[in-house]
């Protein structure tokens, strides 16, 4: 498919747009299993889901802002990700994270192997992704093996 430089770096952002609003929604989904967690396991939610989590959305967010500076394209503004209350608690909201994270890390791979931030990004924008895609290898692993674990 053939596409203009301009179309190119559109879809790049729009993928990366869509990865941040995905990890958005998966930190307020940590955010709300915290405020219902004793202070043991808040605590290793945090270290093990939300600081991961929160540091790749940053690192989304600021992906996305740096190439639209260095290229004169405009800016977007992200909204705080919003949830309700699942039906099943904490691990609903463990779960719903985990969903979401998987799906930003998705898109993200996806986007890499289409090679537009080869073709019409920069070096800095793909040293970004892969570092985003680093900080959520292990989210899965950790939200499931402290769902296992809740309430023992």
């Amino acid at each position: 498919m053939s596409y203009t430089t301009a179309e190119g770096r559109q879809q790049l952002l729009d993928a990366i747009g869509q990865a941040v609003d995905q990890l958005a929604r998966a930190v307020a989904s940590l955010s709300e299993a915290y405020d219902l967690l004793d202070e043991r396991s808040g605590d290793e939610l945090e270290g093990k889901l939300f600081k991961p989590v929160q540091g790749a959305y940053g690192r989304a967010r600021r992906a996305h802002s740096g190439f639209t500076q260095r290229h004169g394209l405009p800016a977007r503004e992200f909204a705080p990700g919003i949830r309700g209350a699942p039906a099943h608690g904490v691990r609903g909201f463990i779960d719903e994270a985990a969903a979401d994270v998987a799906a930003a890390d998705a898109e993200l791979a996806e986007l890499q192997d289409s090679l537009l931030p080869v073709e019409v990004g920069d070096a800095e924008l793909r040293a970004d992704l892969s570092a985003v895609r680093t900080q959520l290898a292990d989210v899965g692993r950790q939200a499931r093996e402290l769902t296992r674990t809740l309430g023992r």
